[in-house]
């Protein structure tokens, strides 16, 4: 099975990117996150004619996650334990074809020390705590989405500039390396070494075309997982498209 992630930025300005790469890539599932708009607006239909399934958890404008799978939902839980009435909508879990997917927006943060950043980290402490109290590492459990942190210096063109700044600064990073010490193993790097590969690009400066990005958006697995990850990419082709995401997709294919 081919397993995607992407940040699309609004499923309503990128629907016909979208349908184009789904055409083109053919993953069987793929999780979206940034999708800005509530369920009932959600293009259901339009994945529907290509043959997906949707479950969505959505908010006006902001935040928003969604998954589109040629294989039925099974146990779909929206949010993390203990939220409150209206929390923002970062997180969806289902189970597809006996995998536990994990499809989450992680907190941007805004700047080092504000309360956004200070939200992000509790809100990643609660992800950890959601892994604790509902699975186990011998468990088939795939995690992804954006998680707006880099993890290591070869995952940012310039770890001197970017130190201390958000989605790279060291509280950021530990709390990251927590819910990874859970017992997920990144699957990107399970198969691929090399530096300065990204998935994300401000729109400002012609980071994209000086390959100035960090590479944010993640798919992570349990043991079990590792075990049949067969082949990971980045397909940075949709951030040269015209109106694109300022994030690509990665795509993960294991042997279920």
């Amino acid at each position: 099975m081919k397993f995607a992630t992407w940040n699309v930025n609004s499923i309503l300005a990128r629907l016909p990117l979208v349908l184009r790469w789904l055409g083109e890539a053919e993953p069987d599932v793929l999780c979206l996150q940034e999708t800005k708009c509530t369920d009932d607006k959600f293009p259901a239909e339009a994945f529907a004619e290509l043959g997906y399934r949707s479950e969505t958890f959505g908010q006006p404008t902001y935040n928003g996650v969604a998954i589109v799978s040629r294989s039925k939902c099974e146990s779909v839980e929206r949010g993390l334990p203990g939220d409150e009435p209206g929390a923002q909508a970062r997180v969806l879990r289902a189970t597809i074809e006996g995998t536990r997917v994990v499809n989450v927006y992680v907190p941007n943060g805004a700047s080092v020390g504000s309360d956004k950043y200070n939200f992000k980290l509790e809100w990643m402490r609660r992800l950890r705590e959601l892994f604790d109290s509902r699975y186990g590492p011998d468990e088939q459990v795939l995690l992804c989405g954006d998680f707006n942190v880099a993890p290591e210096d070869r995952d940012v063109h310039n770890p001197k500039l970017w130190e201390g700044q958000v989605l790279f600064s060291e509280p950021e990073r530990a709390a990251l390396d927590r819910i990874k010490q859970w017992g997920f193993l990144d699957s990107f790097r399970l198969l691929n070494s090399e530096e300065k590969q990204f998935s994300w690009w401000d729109y400002r400066a012609g980071a994209f075309k000086r390959n100035h990005g960090l590479r944010i958006d993640h798919i992570w697995v349990s043991k079990p997982l590792a075990e049949r990850t067969k082949a990971v990419m980045i397909d940075k082709q949709t951030r040269a498209w015209e109106r694109p995401s300022d994030h690509a997709p990665v795509i993960a294919e294991l042997e279920i």
